[in-house]
C-alpha cells in the first residue's frame, strides 16, 4: 500500500512540475509529526518524573534516588539491545555522521527509538536532557519522508534539517532558536533555499506544541539590565567561557562509556548507582532540571533546599555559594555518567542547567559582598546562554534561545557580550564543539561546508593511471625516446616490485637539460623524491590540503605500498567545482 501510495505522489509531482514547491509541502508534514514527537515526548517524561517523584516522597531519605536512575538506564539498554538490536542511533554526532557519510540516511526506527528510551532515562532520574532524543527523532523523521518520496541526498539533508528544528522549536516554544540551531550545527551555512523549509518546519512544530502542550518551559519576567552591572555580565563571559571548556573536556570524555570492561547490563547498573548515590547528596541533579531553574528564575533560591537531609547546613550563605559552585562542577558529570553507562539522552539541558548556576555564583556572590546588588534572575538567564554558545559554539542559537524561552528579549546586549566572550574563549582551547570534537578525530571528518564536499569526491576516480613507469637504472638516452612520444609532464620510477623509489619532473629535466646528455648517466641521477605520497583511502580534504601546504599540483598515489597513478590538483578542482555547481543547480529548483 505505502509503495503504491509513493509511486502515485511521485508520478504527480513530476508531472505536475511541482517540484521546487514540494519540498516546502514536505517541510509542513515534517514539522508537524516533529511537533507531535515533542509533546509526545515532555508527556512521557513529566509523568515518569512525577511518578519517580511520589515514591521518593514517601520513602526515608528518598533512598529511592539511588535505585531509580539505574532502572531507567538499565531498561533503556534492554531495549537498545533486545528491542532494537542495537540499530538506534544516539547522539546529535550520529546525525552529523550520516550527513557527510550516508546521504543523510537515517534509520526508520530512530523515529520511535529516541522517545522512548530517554523518556526512561530522563524520566526515572537520569541527569541527562531531552534536546539530543528530540534532535535524532526530527532528523530520522525528515530523513525518511525524503526517503519515501525519493528526493536527492540535498533535500533528504534539508528536510532532516527541517525536522531537527520542529523538534527543537517544539520543545522549548522558540522557532527562530530551532532554525538557527539546524543552520549553525547541522548545515553549517544559511542560504534562502535552506532557509525557508526550516523556518516553516518550526513554526509548525511550534503550532502542534502550543495546542497540545500550551506549558512555557521558563518565563522570565525582567525590567531589562543596568550599566553598573556590564562589568559582572564580562566576568560571567570570562567564566561561562571557561566553564563551557570544561564542560566538552569533562562530558565528552564520560560519555564514549564508563565501566567499559564490563557487559552492558552491569555497566547500566554501575553507572545507574553511582548517578543514584550523586543525587542522593545533590537531588538538584535530578532529571532535566528544569523545575529548579524555573524556581530560580522567580527569585526563589530557597528551592534548592528541597529535599536536602543538610538543608540547614545552607542557611549560612557562604556555604550556599560554595553548594551553588559543586552543582556548577557536577552536573555534567552527572550527564556524562547518565549516558556513559548507557542512558539516552543530551548534553543540552546539562550545559543550560550548568550555565544558570554559574550565572547564579556570580549574582549570589556579589551581592553577599553588599557592593552592589545584581538581579540574579538575569544572570541566570544569561549565564545559560553562555554556556550554549561556549559549548555548541552556536552564539546566535543560545541568544535567540534563551531570548525566546524566558521573554527575555530586553537581556539582548548582555545575552551578546557573554555569548561572544564564551565563544571566543571556548575556541581557543576547543577547535570544534563538542558534536563534532570525537567524529573529528574518530572519523576523519570536519565540520566545513567546503571540507565535506570535498571528502564526498571519490579519490578513485580522479587518479590516472595512464602513466609511463621507468626503471632507475635506465640510461637518459633511453629515457628521452620515451619522452619524445609522451605528453606526461612527470614520470614514476619504480622498482621490480612496484614499489615508487622516484618522479622525474619535466621541470626539473628542462633545467639540466644539456647536462642530462652527458654519456653513463642515468635515470637514478634526474629522480627525485616525491615532497609527499597521497594514501589510496586518504580523505579528499586531506589531499587538498596536502597540495595547499606543498604547493605541488602532481602528486603520487599509493595503495598497500603499491604505486597506483598519479592525481592532480587540477583535476580535483575541476570535480569540486562539478560537484558544487550540481548542489546550486539543486537549490535552485526551490529558490525560483
Amino acid at each position: 500500500m505505502l509503495r503504491t501510495l509513493n509511486y502515485k505522489i511521485n508520478r504527480w509531482r513530476l508531472k505536475r512540475n511541482v517540484q521546487r514547491n514540494f519540498l516546502l509541502y514536505s517541510s509542513v508534514f515534517v514539522g508537524f509529526i516533529g511537533g507531535l514527537a515533542a509533546t509526545v515526548l515532555k508527556f512521557l517524561v513529566r509523568f515518569m518524573e512525577e511518578l519517580s517523584r511520589n515514591i521518593a516522597s514517601h520513602l526515608p531519605f528518598h533512598i529511592i534516588y539511588v535505585f531509580l536512575p539505574a532502572l531507567g538506564i538499565f531498561l533503556t539498554v534492554a531495549w537498545q539491545h533486545l528491542v532494537n538490536r542495537d540499530r538506534m542511533q544516539k547522539g546529535i554526532g550520529s546525525i552529523l555522521l550520516n550527513i557527510k557519510r550516508n546521504r543523510s540516511n537515517l534509520r526508520y526506527n530512530n523515529i520511535y527509538s529516541h522517545l522512548i528510551t530517554s523518556s526512561l532515562t530522563v524520566g526515572f532520574g537520569g541527569s541527562a536532557g531531552l534536546e539530543a532524543p528530540i534532535v535524532c527523532t526530527g532528523a530520522a523523521i525528515g530523513s525518511n519522508v525524503g526517503k519515501f518520496f525519493n528526493l536527492s541526498p540535498y533535500e533528504k539533508t534539508v528536510l532532516l534539517a527541517a525536522g531537527t528544528s520542529a523538534g527543537i522549536a517544539a520543545v522549548f516554544n522558540s522557532p527562530i532558536a530551532g532554525v538557527l540551531f539546524s543552520l549553525e550545527i547541522l548545515i553549517g551555512e544559511i542560504t534562502i533555499p535552506t532557509f525557508i523549509p526550516l523556518l516553516i518546519a518550526s513554526a509548525t512544530g511550534v503550532v502542534v506544541a502550543k495546542v497540545l502542550y500550551s506549558q512555557q518551559l521558563f518565563h522570565l519576567v525582567t525590567e531589562g539590565w543596568k550599566m553598573n552591572a556590564l562589568p559582572f555580565y564580562i566576568i560571567l563571559g570570562a567564566l561561562s567561557g571557561w566553564t563551557a571548556v570544561y564542560i566538552s573536556k569533562v562530558g565528552g570524555k564520560l560519555e564514549k562509556g564508563i565501566f567499559t570492561k564490563q557487559n552492558r547490563y552491569i555497566r547500566a547498573i554501575a553507572g545507574g548507582l553511582l548517578l543514584g548515590l550523586m543525587l542522593l547528596v545533590f537531588p538538584t541533579l535530578f532529571g532535566e532540571g528544569y523545575h529548579y531553574l524555573q524556581q530560580m528564575l522567580n527569585g526563589n533560591i530557597e528551592v534548592l533546599k528541597e529535599d536536602l537531609f543538610f538543608s540547614q547546613w545552607l542557611e549560612n550563605p557562604w556555604i550556599m555559594l560554595l553548594f551553588i559552585a559543586a552543582l556548577v562542577l557536577t552536573k555534567i558529570i552527572a550527564a556524562g555518567v547518565t549516558i556513559g553507562s548507557g542512558g539516552n539522552g543530551g548534553s543540552f539541558a546539562p550545559t543550560m542547567f550548568t550555565g544558570a548556576f554559574l550565572g547564579l555564583f556570580v549574582a549570589y556572590g556579589v551581592n553577599q559582598t553588599g557592593l552592589i546588588h545584581l538581579n540574579t534572575s538575569n544572570f541566570i538567564a544569561v549565564g545559560m546562554a553562555g554556556a550554549l554558545s561556549g559549548v555548541l559554539h552556536a552564539p546566535l542559537t543560545a541568544i535567540f534561545l534563551i531570548a525566546e524561552i524566558t521573554g527575555g528579549y530586553v537581556l539582548f546586549i548582555p545575552l551578546m557580550i557573554v555569548s561572544a566572550m564564551s565563544y571566543v574563549i571556548s575556541r581557543m582551547f576547543n577547535k570544534h564543539n563538542m558534536y563534532w570534537e570525537h567524529l573529528v578525530h574518530e572519523n576523519n571528518l570536519d565540520p566545513a561546508q567546503d571540507t565535506g564536499i570535498l571528502n564526498a569526491i571519490n579519490l578513485d576516480s580522479l587518479i590516472n593511471r595512464d602513466y609511463k613507469a621507468v626503471n632507475k637504472l635506465m640510461p637518459i638516452a633511453d629515457f628521452f625516446k620515451i619522452l619524445a612520444n609522451s605528453k606526461a609532464n612527470i614520470f614514476a620510477v619504480l622498482n621490480n616490485e612496484g614499489t615508487l623509489e622516484g618522479v622525474i619532473w619535466l621541470d626539473e629535466i628542462r633545467k639540466n637539460l644539456f647536462n642530462d646528455l652527458q654519456e653513463g648517466r642515468t635515470v637514478a641521477d634526474i629522480m627525485v623524491t616525491p615532497p609527499a605520497m597521497i594514501d589510496h583511502d586518504e580523505p579528499m580534504s586531506s589531499v587538498m590540503e596536502t597540495f595547499d601546504g606543498l604547493d605541488v599540483w602532481q602528486l603520487p598515489v599509493t595503495k598497500d605500498g603499491k604505486f597506483v597513478g598519479f592525481v592532480s590538483k587540477s583535476a580535483l578542482l575541476s570535480k569540486y567545482r562539478e560537484v558544487i555547481i550540481e548542489n546550486h543547480q539543486q537549490a535552485d529548483i526551490f529558490a525560483r
